[in-house]
């Protein structure tokens, strides 16, 4: 993280973070009324803290935030608040810090998936599952997306069961990340 992260957008981040992953495990969304002053203020914070060097670290923590989620909202399989959320992360923690939460969250949304797919007998259909999203990622088309889009599966009973929360999984990025800065300060 660069020398604007401090104490200020540790406690900031963590705070949206456990607000929207509380929110986000519950509804399967994270509500623009969050999203929208997490990334402003991000943006607005480092302006004021650091100058024009300061906006143009949090603008491309941002952008990066947002570009990395983006592919996967135009795939179908991440929500609108999801990418909002993480280009607020970028927007208060820039680079490389908001790359280390994706990682996190990343690597938590495979476990839970796995945990879901142990938990409901379909292992079996993992190396299937997995075909399928490479097929998707090398594509990058929503005309070729197999199955409903997490827009229509959100609405549906049986959502816990075939949906992962992963700004709730990115919400333990942040606290991942948060630990091992504060530690290696």
């Amino acid at each position: 993280m660069h020398a604007v992260v401090s104490a200020v957008p540790l406690a900031v981040v963590g705070g949206f973070a456990l607000i929207a992953g509380v929110i986000d495990a519950r509804e399967f969304r994270v509500p623009n009324w969050l999203t929208a002053p997490m990334v402003v203020s991000g943006a607005v914070f480092h302006s004021v803290a650091g100058g024009l060097e300061g906006l143009k670290l949090s603008l491309a923590g941002l952008l990066f935030g947002f570009g990395i989620m983006i592919l996967f909202y135009l795939m179908g399989v991440m929500g609108a608040g999801d990418v909002k959320f993480m280009a607020g992360v970028g927007a208060w923690w820039g680079m490389p810090a908001t790359l280390y939460v994706f990682g996190v969250a990343a690597m938590a949304t495979a476990v839970y998936s796995l945990v879901l797919l142990v938990r409901q007998g379909k292992a079996s259909r993992l190396l299937l599952g997995l075909r399928v999203l490479l097929f998707q990622c090398a594509a990058m088309s929503k005309h070729l997306v197999v199955g409903e889009s997490v827009q229509e599966v959100v609405k549906r009973d049986d959502r816990r069961d075939r949906l992962v929360p992963f700004v709730a999984m990115a919400a333990l990025g942040v606290v991942a990340v948060a630990i091992w800065t504060w530690l290696a300060c």
